[in-house]
């Protein structure tokens, strides 16, 4: 009676061991390391010579390191201590132009664990250090554009009908909107027509009553819903995009409310670089030119200027008329890298087009050959003002041009932008290729964790972990003798499996989520406590031992499965509805929850089993 077939003990041996392997990468912590790797989405491989490189440029300051590791997406270098990591950083940042050069931490773990997929949790922000961001859309910016953006299609469209216009301009209210007056109040009822067939998200009213020659346009409250929601999205991806030049792992960027975004960098430690990319607003705009520059110098003394044209300046001051109407924008752009233009040794950044753009650009560059084309660079810029006594901070559009060439032959796909200095090469390359953002946004909240600080609270973390399985283990085995001690035991792997679940799913390990783990310790031998009180019942109603035990088990197991589950559902809420901190306890609550059950009926009854089933026992060492 009370023995298990050999298959499930076994079966509970391989199951151990695996889990004791997934597990093991967590023991041996993380080396400071320096990761080059190619341009972001760019098609070509790194190859040894790069490699090669990076270890004589080192070898040229007397950078130490312990390792060189390669493979054709990045090249990673392991450094004994912070400080040679930082100074490899710095030299290699400077020296190896067209790669990305980032600071990281690898994980010391030996290869054969490696080779069978082994990997260690990954640290959150306390415990790792590194820093968070809380970033604000800035909303009316983003409608803003959007109405700038229809503003130039319902020029295009009322030439193409013929819509003898007087005015077009946005609203400077609160509400916003466009403003399109007529001259003809019939002409105003044929372009209502006209917008009332292109445009099904927006509202359109007459001003004025029956004779008005104007028409608003506003933006229906689902559209603006919906173009809310497009701009959080966008944002998101972009950062997303732009955080891979850090070379960040597992980074956490969320949204936060209607026009928030989370982002935490574990392990960043250069703060400035990454502010730098999350806040860049960088865009381009290609626009034909227009009329000479006698025109232009007369258009920004009298204020001319043509329906068909906008007055710019370009970057020593000077002034140029552009075209309405543009060419191709910054969403176009498939990619982007720096470089040096072979003729006149200048910066410049070299741009890919997608398919959209590519047509258009060869089209317009085919029609106007020996015709000046312009690059107008576009930034969103931070201004605080005080209203009311609180400081408002808002984006102004900066719009300047910084090119305007002479196009020599037709072309699409792919061309150069000069006209920038190094730095701004690199910048603009780097911001291109990883997507603009929909709005511009602004840092309304940072903090940042130092390593030591992580550190600290790891072994804070780790001091809470054995501390509370030791006083657990002390009460189990003066409560229950010989049975406590196989709880204990159970409750060793159960720490093990749980450790090795959230290695193998690369969860991230925060603070609250130890705090799961330290939960999930002492609620695991809640079961055990259940079936040994019951066994002891059992026992005192005149059972046998043997009959004892197993009745302990099979009756105390649908209360065990009835409490765990009721934890599991709060857990599982905990996670749907929560955020960061209480996501990351919810998770290692419920997969602690889930092999606690395990190891409280599975492993304890088969050690029990082995210890005791098959024998005559006068009593239970209980």
């Amino acid at each position: 009676m009370n023995q298990n077939p050999l298959w499930k003990n076994l079966l509970i041996i391989f199951v151990v061991l695996i889990a004791t392997v997934y597990a093991l990468p967590n023991l041996f912590g993380e080396d400071p390391a320096v990761q080059i790797s190619p341009a972001y989405a760019s098609e070509t491989l790194l190859t040894e010579s790069v490699k090669e490189s990076v270890v004589n440029k080192l070898k040229e300051k007397n950078l130490e390191f312990s390792k060189v590791e390669f493979t054709p997406q990045q090249v990673l270098v392991r450094f004994k201590d912070t400080d040679t990591q930082l100074k490899a950083y710095t030299w290699l940042k400077d020296e190896m132009k067209g790669y990305v050069v980032a600071q990281n931490l690898a994980p010391a773990v030996p290869t054969w664990l490696t080779i069978v997929g082994a990997k260690p949790m990954y640290l959150g922000l306390d415990l790792r250090g590194g820093v968070h961001f809380l970033l604000q859309i800035d909303m009316k910016a983003a409608l803003q554009q959007d109405e700038e953006q229809i503003i130039e299609e319902l020029r295009s469209l009322f030439r193409e009908k013929n819509i003898r216009y007087k005015g077009l301009s946005r609203v400077a209210d609160e509400k916003g909107g466009i403003r399109v007056s007529f001259g003809e109040g019939a002409v105003r009822d044929q372009a209502n027509g006209i917008i009332q067939k292109e445009y099904n998200d927006l509202i359109i009213h007459a001003q004025g009553g029956a004779d008005a020659q104007d028409l608003l346009l506003q933006f229906t409250e689902q559209s603006l819903k919906d173009r809310r929601a497009k701009a959080v999205e966008q944002n998101t991806t972009t950062l997303r995009n732009r955080i891979n030049e850090l070379g960040v792992a597992e980074p956490i960027i969320q949204q936060q409310g209607e026009d928030r975004i989370v982002v935490q960098l574990p392990g960043v430690q250069d703060t400035a670089r990454a502010k730098e990319l999350l806040g860049a607003t960088a865009t381009l705009e290609f626009r034909l030119v227009e009329g000479e520059p006698e025109q232009w110098m007369e258009a920004q003394r009298n204020n001319k200027i043509p329906p068909n044209a906008r007055l710019y300046k370009r970057r020593d001051g000077s002034p140029v008329l552009l075209k309405r109407q543009v060419i191709v924008t910054g969403d176009q752009i498939n990619d982007a890298s720096s470089t040096i233009e072979d003729r006149s040794g200048r910066p410049a950044t070299v741009v890919r087009l997608d398919n959209k753009g590519a047509k258009r650009m060869l089209q317009t560059t085919s029609e106007n050959v020996q015709k000046p084309m312009a690059v107008v660079f576009i930034e969103y810029k931070p201004e605080t003002t005080v209203v009311n006594g609180q400081k408002v901070t808002t984006h102004k559009k900066a719009e300047e041009v910084i090119n305007v060439a002479t196009i020599q032959e037709a072309f699409g796909k792919n061309f150069q932008i000069t006209g920038l200095t190094s730095n701004e090469a690199r910048n603009l390359a780097l911001l291109l290729r990883a997507g603009a953002l929909k709005a511009p946004m602004e840092i309304v909240e940072e903090r940042t964790i130092g390593p030591s600080l992580g550190k600290e609270n790891i072994a804070q973390g780790m001091i809470a972990v054995l501390g509370g399985m030791l006083a657990v283990v002390v009460f189990m085995i003066l409560r229950y003798s010989m049975f406590g001690v196989i709880a204990n035991i159970a409750l060793f792997f159960n720490l093990i499996l749980l450790v090795a679940a959230l290695s193998m799913l690369q969860a991230t390990l925060t603070l609250p989520g130890i705090a799961g783990i330290v939960l999930t310790l002492g609620m695991s031998v809640d079961a055990n406590v259940l079936i040994f009180e019951r066994i002891n019942e059992e026992v005192h109603n005149g059972n046998s031992p043997q009959a004892s035990i197993s009745a302990g088990f099979e009756k105390a197991f649908l209360t065990i499965f009835d409490s765990n589950l009721t934890t599991l559902i709060a857990a599982l809420m905990l996670y749907a509805f929560g955020s960061g901190p209480v996501r990351g306890f919810a998770v290692t609550l419920s997969f602690g929850i889930i092999t606690s059950m395990f190891t409280a009926i599975t492993i304890t009854r088969a050690i029990i089993n082995f210890s005791y089933g098959g024998r005559k026992l006068q009593r239970l060492p209980l």
